[in-house]
């Protein structure tokens, strides 16, 4: 049972990943709940409430503030999910061999889009949503595109989320709600997730995560299971 923080945290870190939201999407969400529906047990956990120690949403940034060995971002069906970094490389190497993005997206498997913005976020460390469209000059047009690459990175894991910041006053002064910080997977957790993932077959990558997934849903279908994997 989940009734807190700390209890959401040793879940995670025991299963290697999880969606982020209440709706399992067929595989495993640890706060398997959503916002407007009562959950299974009695527990104080409930969604939007602002308690860091009882509110799920808050969660996501709270192991990015606390912890250097959690992600979050849309990693699983264009949605947002955690993976521990004991259990990324696998992902990296069932996705893409645990290729940098560079080598990708000179295959062809990128937009120009995705390489815009990957190497304003390698170049800076980490950049603010709200901060790439005026630091790569992009039209209205353009920031539909800018939306699908976001996505397109965090379900190759190339960033990440690396936490929230408010917009700042020409005097400095934060001011407004706080948008999403992303940052590079390799600045994240280090070019050696990447090294590790190389090392690891693809096939012997996706049959150690999809062995995980059936101890934490048995009723996992093997559709299911793939895409939540290969993404």
């Amino acid at each position: 049972m989940i009734l807190s923080y700390g209890d959401f945290l040793q879940a995670l870190l025991q299963a290697g990943f999880s969606m982020g939201g209440g709706n399992n999407e067929g595989i495993y969400s640890i706060v398997n709940w959503n916002w407007n529906e009562e959950p299974p047990y009695s527990t104080p956990v409930r969604w939007h409430t602002g308690d860091k120690e009882t509110d799920p949403w808050e969660w996501r940034m709270r192991v990015l503030e606390e912890r250097d060995d959690i992600a979050y971002g849309k990693f699983f069906f264009n949605k947002g999910g955690f993976v521990t970094k004991e259990w990324l490389p696998f992902f990296l190497a069932a996705r893409h061999g645990g290729s940098m993005f560079l080598h990708e997206y000179q295959e062809g498997h990128y937009s120009q889009m995705s390489k815009r913005i990957y190497e304003l976020i390698y170049q800076k460390k980490t950049v603010a949503a709200h901060d790439i469209k005026p630091s790569l000059e992009l039209s209205k047009e353009e920031q539909k595109d800018m939306e699908k690459a976001l996505v397109e990175l965090q379900m190759g894991l190339f960033i990440v989320i690396g936490g929230r910041q408010q917009k700042r006053s020409i005097a400095g002064e934060p001011y407004g709600w706080s948008s999403t910080v992303f940052t590079t997977t390799e600045h994240y957790f280090g070019e050696s997730t990447f090294c590790e993932a190389r090392r690891i077959p693809r096939k012997d990558a996706f049959a150690q995560i999809e062995a995980q997934i059936m101890l934490l849903n048995p009723d996992s279908t093997p559709k299911k299971r793939s895409k939540f994997i290969l993404g």
